[in-house]
């Protein structure tokens, strides 16, 4: 897909810092980019194999730009390490998983924690975000860590894993089942987790036109368990001329952003 960069004024009035340091968990460097002077943090995960760069490079950072400028949210791009966990097909379901939960340890036990300090706010919960992947991200990190995530806005995500995107299938879910939402959230009954879902903020999305069918499946999935368990969340399918791309997802998260900050 191609980028379309911010404008002049769009990169000048954004406060924009990089971080990098070498992850004991992920055993690599890892680096992330801050936007923003002060708001709601926000964990950004990106697409598919996608860098911590690319919600600026694809122009999503210039579209909420008025956003952060007013201070009403800061993003935190974070990097990804999908080639060597669900779309690293060469080794089997078991060693993705381990992979991603060393991913995922990565971002509660040392990006949160940066994400507090960073604001000054020890117990801050930040909101996680994404488009396409980063939507099964952002939905999967706060399914399982609603403490120190206070909801999600997901975009045309993918919400189990036996998908041919992953490669995967039924007979792998159980190697994979902790990280696959549709899966543990349709069995989860624990009251610790249902009372943290219940009094976070739950925005999942998504078109109705190309590329989205699958996505669709998967929202309509994650919608029923939402409602089959008393988790209030804002489920919206929107029309059949929106499509699995950018220019989409800049109007959807302009939408939702304006609903909960405007």
């Amino acid at each position: 897909m191609a980028a379309w960069p911010a404008s002049e004024k769009e990169q000048r009035t954004v406060q924009i810092e990089h971080h990098r340091w070498r992850s004991p968990r992920l055993d690599r460097d890892m680096e992330l980019k801050v936007y923003g002077h002060w708001g709601k943090p926000f964990i950004v995960f990106p697409c598919s194999r996608g860098r911590y760069f690319d919600f600026e490079g694809m122009g999503m950072v210039a579209e909420v730009a008025g956003f952060i400028d007013a201070g009403k949210l800061k993003l935190y791009c974070v990097d990804s390490v999908d080639s060597e966990s669900w779309y690293n097909y060469a080794v089997p379901p078991r060693e993705r998983n381990a992979r991603h939960e060393a991913y995922d340890g990565y971002v509660a036990q040392e990006v949160v924690p940066f994400i507090r300090h960073h604001c000054g706010l020890p117990g801050v919960r930040a909101m996680a975000t994404g488009c396409s992947m980063g939507a099964y991200h952002a939905v999967n990190f706060f399914l399982k860590h609603p403490d120190l995530c206070e909801g999600t806005i997901a975009l045309s995500g993918l919400y189990r894993l036996d998908r041919h995107e992953f490669n995967l299938g039924p007979a792998d879910l159980p190697a994979v089942y902790h990280n696959s939402p549709m899966s543990y959230l349709r069995n989860l009954d624990d009251p610790w987790f249902l009372d943290w879902y219940r009094r976070s903020t739950i925005i999942v999305c998504v078109g109705q036109g190309a590329w989205e069918d699958e996505a669709i499946a998967d929202t309509r999935g994650l919608d029923r368990i939402f409602r089959e368990k008393s988790i209030p969340a804002w489920v919206d399918f929107w029309g059949r001329d929106v499509n699995h791309d950018w220019p989409w997802w800049y109007k959807q998260m302009h939408y939702f952003l304006g609903k909960l900050y405007g």
